[in-house]
């Protein structure tokens, strides 16, 4: 009995270490101090180049068809309609929106994957194990993300963050113009993160998109700043949101519960499931 007692007292200290080992030899110093909670400068909106205002202002290098669906989307917009940008349903921003920070959010960084977390969104998983892209993952909004720390001055610790990300699904834009990624879903989204040299509160996320929508790859310097004294707010789109898509077509909810058009003669949704009133 005390043999088998022992045997299971060393197997179990076996399996703690196992566990353990990979957690005490993370050393948080060879790191770049990504803590706190981060969040876009004052006055700076959601549109996607922080440098320039949103839409067309973004000049983004577009195809003629892109250019002419942002054209399109905006229009309609300012018919009151909601033109490309289904994020008014509520699906996820996906990437690379998701990196706008609309709400705030935290980097955590483990021995094998950073997370990005934000209000309201779906944490997202940057490898950082040495793995490759897997051939049979589920495409998804957020794509799959993998990274490798560098030392770019090599002082012996890591400052910069690499990643990648492809394996998405859609629809996805950029902002809320309806500035959108091509329908075919072959982005590759490459990030750096890296921490302003002179001012340690700022943190650079450099991302290039290359994407069929786009003539050549756009790369935009995104900038947040970091506060240190965190509170967390819960959100959920959802809750409170008076969007209303049925088939292709967008509509309010009124303030007593009713359906209402969101522009100028827009026509009813079709209800031939239901019977028609007397």
């Amino acid at each position: 009995m005390l043999h088998n007692s022992l045997f299971t007292l060393s197997a179990l200290a076996a399996t703690l270490a196992l566990t353990i080992g990979p957690a005490a030899a993370f050393d948080a110093s060879m790191y770049p101090d990504f803590s706190g909670q981060w969040k876009r400068p004052p006055g700076v909106g959601v549109q996607w180049d922080q440098s320039k205002k949103g839409g067309l202002a973004q000049q983004a290098p577009l195809t003629p068809e892109y250019q002419a669906r942002l054209e399109g989307s905006i229009s309609d917009q300012d018919k009151g309609g909601q033109g490309d940008d289904a994020r008014v349903s509520c699906i996820t921003a996906g990437m690379p929106r998701i990196m706008t920070g609309t709400r705030p959010f935290e980097l955590v960084v483990l021995p094998n994957a950073t997370y990005v977390y934000g209000e309201g969104n779906i944490p997202r998983r940057i490898y950082t194990d040495g793995r490759s892209f897997p051939n049979n993952e589920e495409p998804s909004f957020m794509g799959y993300t993998i990274g490798r720390w560098v030392d770019s001055d090599g002082d012996g610790k890591y400052d910069v963050l690499e990643t990648e990300t492809r394996n998405f699904k859609g629809p996805r834009t950029y902002e809320n113009s309806g500035l959108r990624l091509h329908e075919d879903n072959e982005s590759i989204v490459k990030e750096r993160f890296f921490i302003d040299k002179a001012n340690k509160d700022v943190l650079h996320i450099e991302i290039t998109t290359i994407d069929h929508a786009l003539t050549r790859p756009w790369t935009v310097d995104k900038k947040f700043r970091r506060d240190r004294n965190v509170t967390w707010a819960e959100y959920d789109c959802a809750e409170s949101n008076n969007h209303v898509q049925i088939g292709k077509e967008f509509y309010f909810l009124s303030a007593d519960g009713y359906l209402m058009p969101t522009r100028k003669d827009q026509p009813p949704p079709d209800s031939r499931y239901f019977k028609t009133a007397k």
